[in-house]
């Protein structure tokens, strides 16, 4: 069957205005802020209105550790938020916003794709309201303010080189990793070393997507730490009087947007942390209000279950009070036998033929992969379903041996065509999710917040990734010293390490067990609420592939986009 490009797909999607879409769910206009017709911000205060409503059933989509093509982790989101509509539940989705990195990179958009898909597709992936401009413009006044605190003479005595607060830029731009600001003369600033981040690895979208009112934003950006004085104690944006402006510059970001999908399922879209970098989640607030009105609602957590879903569980769940009903690991035939050994994938390249040949042993053996992070999932007391995410190239043969294994398991494995069928493609998968979310499950944290630092990221790193013992570099035991000392132990953990692995190292596919986790470093994002553990070589600045996505991507003769996917 022949399929349109995505961007067709979506262009050619009746959209309802988004005030229809607001009634679905109990929501007046009252309620929203309007973006055009079919974009518009909820107020906040409608989780007081909706106080008393009893929550829908919490459904995350996560996934086998992924290839760098993604294995269709939104594209099931979307679909199964539809497919639920489809068997007559009421739902919603919640998603996160894509950073212009990714959608003018490689990687592409995070809107879904084929006929499962969040509409209007070109705004939701280019600037949509705005919401990742302004977490910008907060962190580069923090930024300059420090710059401008050192120029005016430095009161508080920061040491210029414990400064750990870079600048952003939502674009992919290697050439910013690593700069000098400063230089022209006197007038010009204090000449210092610095470095780039993208807009979406900032502590401030981490905290937009952890925060739960407008008055806990306020707070949690007045700790962010910014530095160090020469005696060591740290230095806050309260302390350099910045946080009221910050805060002042985000009161319309914090409000979650709502859009739909191209069969017109109510969506939430808010914040865009990376799971690799950061804690890999949609916001707080858009699930708690998504909750209250809707019957099930459908989030999803970034890259595997090692990574968006065990932060999902370990810190978003802690911060929120909410506990999922049940867990989608997503599954494609072409990641499972790479994870067999069969085949390399290499994201801008065509797939190699034995990936798109039958080979059962293949997908047996990668299978070893999903099997652990079936595990994973089970650590926390919550069910699982296997999503098989279809291609037109899987075989009966295939498909039936990842239902045996899963079975063995005691979880169910179900092919999914909502790439091609949309919500009617999901039908089954969402059945599957309706039976799991009525199980009883025994929802429980990995780690208790008072073990220690060594302990916490010991407990995930043995029983998430397969990994013997952690290895903590002297500087790592420097910073858990002197962060216990600072009273900041007691916070969950969020390890920043290659999502192309269960491991620290990308090229250990399947499931790699026995190896030795080096944390290198340890940080502490005293706003967000987390400390962050550095393994292996991650980059919180993307680079450009030698031909970009953008290249494709312009406006016809009637000043439509065109090659946006």
């Amino acid at each position: 069957m022949s399929v349109p490009s995505d961007i067709e797909i979506a262009q050619a999607a009746t959209l309802l205005p988004v005030q229809e879409i607001a009634q679905r769910l109990g929501l007046s206009g009252d309620d929203l802020e309007l973006y055009g017709r079919y974009k518009a911000k909820v107020h906040l205060d409608v989780l007081e209105r909706l106080r008393d409503r009893p929550n829908g059933k919490y459904i995350d989509v996560t996934a086998i550790t992924p290839t760098p093509l993604g294995e269709g982790k939104t594209t099931t989101t979307v679909g199964l938020g539809m497919g639920l509509n489809h068997i007559g539940k009421n739902a919603v989705i919640t998603i996160r916003q894509p950073s212009l990195g990714p959608v003018f990179g490689i990687k592409g958009g995070a809107a879904g794709g084929g006929y499962s898909q969040v509409v209007p597709m070109e705004d939701f992936n280019l600037h949509f309201t705005g919401d990742i401009h302004a977490i910008g413009a907060a962190h580069n006044l923090l930024a300059a303010f420090i710059d401008n605190h050192l120029h005016h003479g430095n009161r508080l005595r920061l040491d210029v080189h414990s400064i750990t607060w870079n600048r952003v830029v939502d674009i992919s731009d290697r050439a910013l990793r690593n700069v000098v600001v400063g230089l022209g003369g006197k007038a010009d600033g204090v000449t210092r070393e610095s470095h780039f981040d993208i807009t979406v690895a900032s502590e401030v979208m981490a905290i937009m997507a952890l925060t739960t009112s407008l008055s806990d934003l306020r707070e949690r950006l007045g700790r962010i730490i910014v530095a160090h004085d020469v005696e060591g104690r740290p230095v806050t944006a309260q302390d350099l009087g910045c946080a009221g402006a910050m805060a002042v510059l985000l009161k319309d970001a914090i409000m979650p947007n709502l859009v739909q999908t191209v069969e017109n399922t109510p969506a939430f879209v808010h914040c865009g942390p990376f799971a690799n970098i950061a804690h890999g989640n949609s916001s707080v607030l858009a699930d708690q209000i998504a909750l209250k009105c809707a019957d099930y609602v459908v989030t999803e957590s970034g890259f595997g279950a090692d990574m968006g879903c065990e932060k999902f569980m370990n810190i978003k769940c802690r911060y929120s009070g909410l506990t999922p009903d049940a867990v989608v690991i997503v599954a494609t035939i072409r990641a499972l036998k790479m994870h067999g050994g069969v085949g390399r994938i290499v994201a801008g390249k065509p797939l190699a033929e034995e990936l798109l040949t039958e080979n059962v042993a293949a997908v047996e053996k990668g299978c070893q992969n999903l099997i652990k992070q079936i595990h994973n999932v089970k650590s926390f007391g919550v069910q699982p379903v296997v999503c098989i995410n279809s291609f037109p190239t899987d075989t009966a043969a295939e498909v039936e041996a990842i239902r045996r294994l899963c079975g063995a398991e005691g979880v169910e494995a179900v092919s999914s065509h909502h790439w091609a069928k949309g919500g009617a493609g999901a039908a089954d998968l969402a059945r599957a999710v309706v039976n799991a979310a009525e199980r009883p499950n025994q929802f429980r944290f990995l780690y208790e917040l008072s073990a220690s630092i060594e302990e916490k990221l010991r407990t995930v790193a043995t029983r998430i990734y397969g990994a013997r013992d952690v290895e903590f570099s002297p500087k790592a035991k420097k910073s858990i010293e002197q962060l216990t000392q600072q009273g900041y132990a007691n916070l969950p953990v969020c390890v920043a390490k290659t999502h192309l692995s269960l491991s620290h190292d990308p090229k250990l596919l399947g499931a790699p067990s026995g190896f030795m986790f080096p944390v290198r470093d340890i940080k502490v994002s005293a706003g967000a609420g987390f400390l962050y553990a550095l393994a292996g070589d991650i980059r919180t600045m993307p680079g450009l592939p030698s031909r970009p996505a953008g290249e494709k991507v312009d406006l016809d003769e009637n000043g439509k986009i065109v090659g946006l996917f």
